[in-house]
């Protein structure tokens, strides 16, 4: 794993899309398709909004899957991932990609992660675009997480903490709205990508930053399995490494 540290959100934006550019374009030279996995969440913005005006990329030969998707919940609610890989990313983009698998836990949610799981297990990810939440969680695995599940999707249940990140960041009218369950990737779904590009900004994400590069790996901090990933590199801004010293930096470097 590697970390990078930018001194601000653009900067932090346009250095994790520009290395997972290149990954893509990569994978469209060698084997003339490309597989993605995209996050949400605010810390994503500005990372997204570059990746999606490279018009250097066929998008038209790039599958993309996404990490989660609250339980219930439609695909016009303010909140929804759905409707926010459609709007911010995917309706930008110079062309459509070739296809997107977007979750939908509307219904059964045991089918819904089946059907996602037959998906994913016939394809090799390229490149994850992933954050870290404000307890240390990777999608929606909230800790004590399930490192061990060879699950590609699974129905999780949200922390308090979890929930409330999601209610800070303005998504919901209030802490009680927020649900309670979601579909989610896995662990281990995750880190079977040849690449994973980890955007994490705010001075809100410094501890969990701080836990991942220094607690040892173990379900109560979900993120410190990046550190063991071969090709994982963490962005993060100056407030986002606060906490995070000068000889921890260089041992990531």
């Amino acid at each position: 794993m590697k970390l990078v540290v930018c001194a601000g959100k653009s900067e932090l934006g346009s250095s994790a899309a520009d290395a997972g550019q290149e990954l893509i374009r990569d994978a469209l030279a060698r084997q003339g398709y490309s597989n993605v996995i995209l996050a949400t969440g605010a810390s994503q913005f500005e990372m997204l909004q570059r990746l999606g005006a490279a018009k250097s990329i066929d998008w038209s030969k790039v599958t993309f899957f996404h990490l989660d998707e609250y339980v219930g919940m439609s695909d016009d609610h303010p909140a929804s991932f759905r409707r926010y890989l459609r709007e911010r990313f995917v309706n930008q983009l110079p062309q459509q990609p070739k296809g997107f698998r977007y979750i939908n836990a509307e219904g059964d949610c045991d089918v819904e992660c089946k059907r996602l799981g037959e998906l994913i297990r016939q394809v090799s990810i390229d490149v994850a675009f992933i954050g870290i939440g404000e307890n240390g969680h990777l999608a929606f695995n909230d800790p004590p997480a399930d490192l061990q599940t060879d699950e590609p999707y699974i129905v999780v249940q949200l922390d308090d903490a979890c929930r409330q990140q999601q209610f800070g960041e303005g998504w919901f009218e209030s802490f009680e709205s927020v649900p309670c369950k979601a579909i989610s990737m896995s662990i281990r779904q995750i880190m079977k990508s040849k690449a994973i590009i980890c955007s994490v900004p705010d001075n809100r994400k410094a501890e969990a930053v701080f836990n991942t590069l220094t607690q040892p790996i173990s379900p109560e901090f979900p993120s410190t399995v990046l550190t063991e990933h071969p090709h994982a590199t963490i962005f993060v801004d100056e407030p986002a490494a606060s906490l995070v010293s000068i000889e921890q930096r260089q041992r990531w470097q």
